[in-house]
């Protein structure tokens, strides 16, 4: 039977949201002012579930950039406003304070931060243990339903019952029927679009190189080849991302994609995902180098078959699909390339082009960009600029970043931002 309430709950502090964000608020508040009553209201069954399936099950807590301001460049959006808070509360922070709570971390070697258990589950009994130990209530299943302001406290009401508190904070991530309450207290969001995807492509040049990984430069074309621009008239890729391609069953994926999806997010909706990219599978050159190496390789190996043996650093199997597409017949020896060849292939090496017709999702780490629209925050204390006792952490704002690490930043440092808003006030 379900259990609901009668009266109202009153609590100092109520926090909308079992995730990163709200925990690590509700804990920061609650171990700087043990006196105050604070509640976390879940809709779900059980809480930090994001937490537990992130960086597969082992939770990237965060990403070994230890600077303010590199760190800030790893947000699509959100880029300018993070950068003062990051000054206050970044990942040097957020590492001290969990291995002060007895959850030792360790940098892997591509920066990306996990427990020395390799176990999301060490940083929920983190929370969960923390929590219960400064007395702050959870309460779980509660969908939340309505919000009003009623002198100096709010008025809240859940599919259990209500709940009255003088401050409140939202930290329920993505969530359009939590966008629309707000929008009844005057807030604005931006609309909601999927990031961090893979992109969907077949293409003779890579369709039987499945796990093939390389280093490589690429950018965003719109259907005509045109660079693909925001409404700003800005690169959406500031000019093409540097990183790991890899050539997957459906088309691509690796760190450089994943880049351009969060960057582009919002630019790739609207076209609904029908786009080009330009790969540039020599990032060490540009058209004109690549060309003079060409050149000087029709001498060098003048007796030898282009496509038997790749000059560059580029795996044997894809070079002899390039070769294939430039070249009208594949064996040609180097002497023997015309002028014409020769621009052919150097075109097929630095921007070669693919149609793109759909995306995946990019296993559990799911993004979305979209949220609260900024603009309404104060990014000083993260609290609403309509509504000083409504604070906001984490992805229900519109921010997100490049890969998860990045965006459990972001909520640590939003919620601790908040923890010690509320506690000073």
């Amino acid at each position: 039977m379900r259990k609901l309430y009668l009266y109202p709950m009153k609590y100092d502090v109520l926090i909308i949201g079992g995730g990163a964000a709200g925990f690590f608020a509700a804990i920061n508040i609650a171990e700087r002012r043990p006196g105050l009553r604070i509640a976390i209201l879940e809709r779900g069954a059980s809480c930090l579930e994001k937490v537990r399936i992130s960086g597969g099950g082992r939770c990237n807590v965060t990403h070994a950039e230890f600077l303010p301001r590199p760190l800030s460049t790893h947000y699509p959006r959100g880029e300018k406003e993070l950068l003062g808070p990051f000054n206050r509360f970044m990942t040097g922070d957020t590492m001290a304070w969990f291995e002060e709570r007895g959850v030792p971390l360790k940098i892997e070697e591509d920066g990306r931060v996990f427990p020395v258990s390799n176990l999301s589950q060490t940083i929920i009994s983190c929370f969960e243990e923390r929590a219960k130990d400064a007395g702050v209530h959870i309460h779980l299943k509660h969908v939340l339903q309505n919000i009003i302001k009623n002198n100096d406290s709010w008025d809240l009401s859940t599919s259990k019952g209500g709940f009255k508190a003088k401050k409140v904070v939202f930290a329920t991530g993505s969530n359009p029927k939590i966008w629309k309450l707000l929008g009844g207290l005057g807030h604005s969001f931006i609309a909601p679009a999927p990031s961090l995807f893979t992109f969907n492509c077949k293409n003779k040049r890579i369709i039987e190189l499945p796990g093939l990984s390389t280093a490589v430069d690429v950018q965003l074309l719109t259907e005509s080849g045109e660079v693909l621009r925001n409404s700003r008239s800005q690169r959406v890729d500031c000019g093409g991302f540097s990183g790991s391609l890899l050539i997957t069953h459906w088309g691509f994926s690796g760190p450089a994609i994943l880049k351009l999806s969060a960057w582009g997010a919002h630019e790739l909706q609207q076209v609904n995902y029908q786009f080009k990219i330009a790969v540039n599978w020599l990032p060490q050159h540009n058209e004109e180098t690549a060309l003079e190496s060409i050149e000087t390789l029709k001498v060098e190996l003048a007796r030898q078959q282009v496509n038997s043996t790749s000059p560059f650093d580029i795996p044997k199997r894809l070079w002899q699909n390039l070769v294939a597409t430039a070249l009208n017949i594949p064996n040609t020896r180097w002497a023997d390339l015309t002028r014409q060849e020769m621009l052919a292939l150097t075109q097929e090496l630095t921007r070669c082009v693919f149609h793109i017709t759909g995306k995946s999702t990019f296993k559990e780490e799911f993004v979305t960009a979209g949220g609260i629209d900024l603009k309404e925050i104060d990014f000083k204390t993260f609290a609403s600029k309509i509504h000083p006792d409504l604070y906001f952490a984490g992805e229900i704002l519109n921010i997100d970043a490049i890969t998860g690490g990045f965006n459990f930043q972001n909520a640590w440092t939003g919620g601790f931002i908040v923890a010690e808003a509320i506690s000073d006030a």
